[in-house]
């Protein structure tokens, strides 16, 4: 089957109308490139990219050997099936953003993140180990770009150029690499939690008031009847307060996000846990078996990208019940806007609302 991006699929990421796997903003991304990646010398990498469509598109131009770097292991799962798909399987390697990802890289294209300090973090590491000669070409939609980003990109590259805007999309040039250095995770100390956040996971190194309230009403977890866990763990924080409060508990925290898992660790290190709090990086609970879970913390995403979507959290809530043994439960903080309870309901079990404010309310349900 020969390759097109339009034949691109999202799989196992929720797919539907409006959902695209790729879009003008990847075609402008390869096109300003192609004459970069015609040099039989260049050594190609991809960062960001959401479904395959920049790495594929390169590697269907001849591109071999081609390093990626995706933050959600949803998009690596997504890749390595549009790959199979069009017969393009080994043609790129999955790794993550380290200086081996960019060591001598002569051209990178990246979808550029809304995260500023991603994008930092990103910025970083390419001018610490890419070639000297190496040019990135950083592209997005225009509604999802500002001018910061070229000032961060300043920061470490000596010339930035913009080109013209093409359906709604641009790319971001950048040459001359400088001043690079390895991402390193950000800390800030909140009534005695330590949080530590690499570039892009939500809420950073603040704890987000859905959390706050969640953690306000978590009982103490019986660790002794089945795993313990933080599902979707963002930094860590839920992980990280509960060994704090209770030192004879281990908790499995989890994210699909690789920036994430390497925050939620730092965390667990940070405040001195990390031997009882173990962060794994799955798709929801795919690793668990059926069944082996005593006790679920959840705080769900309802964005897929830029999108707000309602299929995020049953997902999230089905694959729990899995992993839940009967009598064990479910706690969750919702905005109470997204009325999830019914949904709780069918997928989980009995479900009953804690507490509720003025935006958030917090339920538990219990394993059927």
């Amino acid at each position: 089957m020969d390759y097109s991006p339009d034949a691109l699929r999202r799989r196992p990421d929720v797919e539907g109308p409006g959902l695209p796997a790729s879009d003008a903003a990847d075609r402008l991304i390869l096109d300003e490139s192609a004459t970069a990646r015609a040099d039989a010398a260049a050594e190609i990498v991809v960062i960001g990219d959401g479904y395959g469509a920049l790495t594929l598109g390169a590697a269907a131009d001849g591109g071999r050997g081609i390093r990626v770097h995706q933050d959600a292991l949803t998009g690596e799962q997504a890749l390595a099936a549009n790959a199979d798909e069009f017969a393009l399987g080994g043609t790129f390697a999955s790794m993550p953003l380290t200086a081996d990802l960019v060591r001598g890289a002569k051209v990178v294209l990246l979808r550029l993140p809304r995260s500023l300090d991603a994008l930092r973090d990103i910025a970083g590491v390419i001018a610490a180990s890419a070639s000297p000669e190496v040019v990135v070409f950083a592209g997005g939609r225009v509604k999802h770009m500002t001018p910061a980003m070229n000032d961060v990109l300043r920061e470490h590259f000596e010339r930035v150029d913009v080109t013209h805007a093409r359906q709604k999309s641009r790319v971001l040039i950048a040459r001359g690499p400088h001043d690079g250095r390895d991402p390193e995770p950000r800390c800030e100390q909140h009534d005695g939690l330590i949080v530590c956040a690499y570039g892009g996971v939500f809420a950073g190194t603040s704890i987000d008031i859905g959390t706050r309230f969640l953690l306000a009403h978590l009982p103490a977890p019986d660790g002794a009847a089945g795993a313990v866990i933080d599902l979707a763990c963002g930094t860590g924080v839920v992980a990280a307060t509960l060994a704090l409060r209770h030192p004879a508990l281990r908790v499995y925290a989890c994210d699909q996000s690789a920036a994430a898992v390497a925050s939620a660790r730092a965390t667990a290190e940070a405040n001195g846990v990390a031997e009882r709090v173990e962060v794994s990086r799955d798709d929801m609970l795919r690793s668990r078996a059926d069944g082996s879970a005593a006790f679920i913390a959840l705080n769900p995403p309802f964005h897929v990208g830029s999108a707000v979507h309602e299929g995020v959290a049953p997902r999230l809530f089905a694959d729990a019940a899995r992993a839940l043994r009967p009598g064990g439960e479910l706690w969750t903080v919702w905005n109470s806007a997204l009325q999830y309870r019914s949904a709780l309901e069918r997928l989980v079990g009995p479900t009953r609302q804690v507490a509720r404010n003025a935006k958030f309310t917090v339920t538990v349900s219990t394993r059927r």
